[in-house]
């Protein structure tokens, strides 16, 4: 089996691939060196957002690479701050300012705060909309909706999102929300995939990571792709990063797969706020 980065199709027409490199709580001064290093690796997805603060040197890294623009794709989602349309607006103008990029691959709505701005996450959805119409934003897609969030865009708006990101790891398979994603050809897109390292010592992935002779990280990622997911994993460490993209060279057989499946906690294992109840929008 080779090592390359499968590319998935996307319900617009586009694709992804499903391996990516996400930007996560890396300082924006260590960000382009460690996007440079990921694309060096060959990584070709990018996920960043805006309130990572690092926007700008994810497009610095892009552009020192030597690569061209179309073959690296980029992700961003919008400040929890600016839902309201002018507000998502500008916010959009300011990401591709700060990537000096005149597109975007894939731009999300980062949280859809249910409890803030009248509950209406509906017309911010709308401006993402305008944002695919006039292409530049190639795709749209929401992250951390739940059910009835999802079933609100479906009633009340025109596209269907592309992706879901939401929070996935052996401790929290989300299900509900994958299956919706699946039955609507809606992506998940696995947040957090090793649960902030605390899947890391438990005793069913160490003993499938010594069977398979892989780390407990990888034998997670596998887990991820094998369920059709895509995924980001994030590490500054250049050992790991280059261990995290060498995913695609073995197979989990299905015994494996429910094995891990089967460490699911529910609610209890999520590691993350709930998208239900959080409301945090930077000051």
């Amino acid at each position: 089996m080779a090592n390359t980065v499968p590319d998935i199709a996307l319900n617009d027409g586009n694709t992804i691939p499903q391996l990516g490199f996400g930007v996560y709580q890396i300082a924006p001064e260590d960000t382009a060196e460690a996007v440079g290093r990921a694309l060096e690796i060959g990584y070709r997805h990018i996920d960043t957002a805006e309130m990572y603060g690092n926007e700008a040197e994810v497009g610095q890294a892009v552009r020192a690479s030597g690569l061209d623009r179309d073959e690296v794709f980029v992700t961003s989602k919008l400040n929890n701050g600016f839902h309201r349309p002018d507000d998502a607006r500008r916010a959009f103008d300011s990401t591709l300012a700060a990537l000096k990029m005149d597109h975007i691959d894939l731009f999300l709505i980062h949280w859809p705060l249910p409890t803030l701005y009248d509950g209406d996450f509906v017309s911010t959805w709308k401006v993402l909309e305008e944002f695919r119409r006039d292409g530049r934003a190639r795709s749209i897609g929401v992250s951390n909706f739940q059910v009835p969030h999802l079933e609100r865009l479906a009633a009340e708006a025109d596209v269907v999102p592309a992706v879901n990101q939401i929070e996935v790891h052996p401790y929290l398979g989300n299900e509900e929300v994958r299956a919706y994603g699946h039955a609507h050809n809606i992506l998940t897109e696995a947040w957090s995939p090793i649960a902030q390292g605390a899947v890391l010592d438990d005793p069913t992935l160490v003993d499938v990571a010594e069977e398979v002779g892989r780390t407990v990280p990888q034998v997670v990622l596998r887990w991820h792709v094998q369920r059709g997911d895509i995924v980001f994993p994030k590490s500054v460490n250049p050992k790991r990063m280059a261990e995290n993209f060498q995913i695609f060279d073995f197979e989990l057989d299905d015994a494996t797969m429910e094995r891990i499946t089967g460490l699911d906690r529910g609610e209890a294992g999520r590691q993350g706020p709930n998208p239900d109840t959080f409301d945090y929008v930077p000051a």
